[in-house]
């Protein structure tokens, strides 16, 4: 995959992310690597299913009622036996593993994101 390949703005907008707040959050014990399984309501929307790999910056009670950014219209992937429906999305840094996104305050769950 070439990191800096374009994509053209077309490409871009077929991408949906939504805000959603996590009202779940547990270990998921089958992932080979540390990770999260996480229900993220939002709104008119539905509830969704993810497992996130953010266990070195968040513990479980640091989850529960945080507003994050998903794509939304990724088909769903069995992820560690988990069907994972929107994928999380989070600054990867190599010095402090993966940060959440998320709104700079609260907004409607479902709320997109352009």
């Amino acid at each position: 995959m070439d990191k800096n390949a374009e994509v053209t703005f077309e490409e871009f907008r077929r991408i949906r992310m939504h805000v959603g707040t996590i009202v779940e959050a547990a270990p998921n014990p089958q992932a080979k690597v540390p990770a999260y399984v996480l229900r993220i309501d939002f709104g008119p929307y539905g509830l969704r299913t993810s497992s996130a790999q953010i266990t070195r910056n968040y513990s479980l009670q640091d989850l529960v009622g945080r507003q994050v950014v998903a794509v939304t219209n990724f088909p769903p992937k069995r992820v560690a036996g988990i069907k994972s429906e929107v994928l999380v999305l989070g600054a990867v840094s190599e010095v402090e593993g993966v940060v959440l996104l998320q709104p700079s305050c609260p907004v409607a769950n479902g709320t997109p994101v352009a």
